[in-house]
């Protein structure tokens, strides 16, 4: 198999370019492109492909409201004015699907028997997976909004009643308003935050 680099127009549209969005035009973003952004990011690499993110996404104006009631105040605004909004959670109990998206080794499940390791590998999956729906999301023309400004246990009870889901992080899609966006802060340089041994 041949690895081309892609170009400089697609690295600017998913990261230098790429701002976190803080307002929404009034445009609506279809089923059709969340289900896109899904089938990209599913494919991103996870542990004995565990993938424990699991996905609701607030369109319609109940879910927002119901959302927004449980974001800090300077999220609210951003949950009812995007139209969309992910709640990316990480399911605990992962491993069951493990048989049928791990069949290389059908022992699998009995590695996460441990709740500490279940919830470790769940919750860094499931943010992992929460990276490449970004990356996707950009990748197919949608702005992003990720925000942790919210009370992760008044959401899980309302989105994820009866579940063993935990939600980790929200990000609104759609498309933002250039208005909405602050000034580009600073990142480290390579100096700064790696080393080679």
């Amino acid at each position: 198999m041949d690895h081309h680099a892609i170009n400089d127009e697609a690295l600017d549209t998913i990261f230098r370019s790429a701002r976190t969005q803080n307002k929404w035009l009034d445009q609506p973003v279809s089923t059709a492109l969340l289900m896109a952004v899904y089938d990209l990011m599913r494919f991103g690499p996870t542990s004995a492909n565990c993938s424990p993110a699991r996905i609701i996404f607030a369109v319609s104006h109940e879910a927002k409201e119901k959302l927004a009631k449980s974001c800090s105040p300077g999220n609210a605004p951003k949950v009812r004015a995007a139209p969309a909004t992910a709640i990316i959670g990480y399911d605990l109990d992962f491993a069951a699907r493990l048989p049928h998206l791990f069949p290389h080794n059908q022992d699998a499940k009995n590695w996460f028997t441990d709740p500490a390791m279940e919830q470790v590998t769940a919750f860094r999956n499931g943010t992992l997976q929460g990276a490449y729906f970004i990356i996707a999301a950009r990748a197919l023309g949608l702005d992003c909004g990720p925000m942790s400004g919210f009370n992760n246990d008044a959401v899980d009870r309302d989105f994820f009643a009866g579940t063993r889901i935990k939600s980790n992080f929200i990000c609104s899609v759609g498309y933002g308003d250039p208005s909405g966006v602050f000034a580009r802060s600073p990142r480290l340089t390579f100096d700064e935050a790696c080393k080679i041994a």
